[in-house]
């Protein structure tokens, strides 16, 4: 698994549209959340494995990049091979990439 920044996120989604999973809960993907990005709740991950495919290129987010980076371990021992961690987190994000972003705690 990789780790990106969210400036190496962000450079990315302007060459390419890698899966944007999201691993946090719903209330938290409320506050704030990127376009086109993909929530199952890390406690659903294993019960909803089938909707991710395994060939893709999968940013895993969550709140601080520690839920997301679990999940990437989690994928890569089920057989998925394109994983990125996304450190920092949607906190990073909406404090280094998107100031009008939410913030929460």
């Amino acid at each position: 698994m990789q780790h990106w920044s969210v400036k190496e996120l962000q450079a990315r989604l302007q060459t390419a549209k890698p899966v944007l999973l999201d691993v946090r809960e719903t209330w938290e993907y409320d506050i704030c959340h990127l376009p086109e990005t993909q929530l199952i709740p890390m406690g659903q991950i294993p019960s909803r494995l089938s909707e991710l495919d395994p060939a893709a290129e999968i940013v895993v987010i969550c709140h601080h990049g520690i839920r997301s980076r679990q999940v990437g371990l989690y994928l890569e021992h089920h057989g998925f091979k394109n994983l990125i961690n996304l450190s920092g987190g949607m906190d990073a994000w909406a404090r280094e990439i998107d100031t009008s972003m939410a913030v929460y705690t």
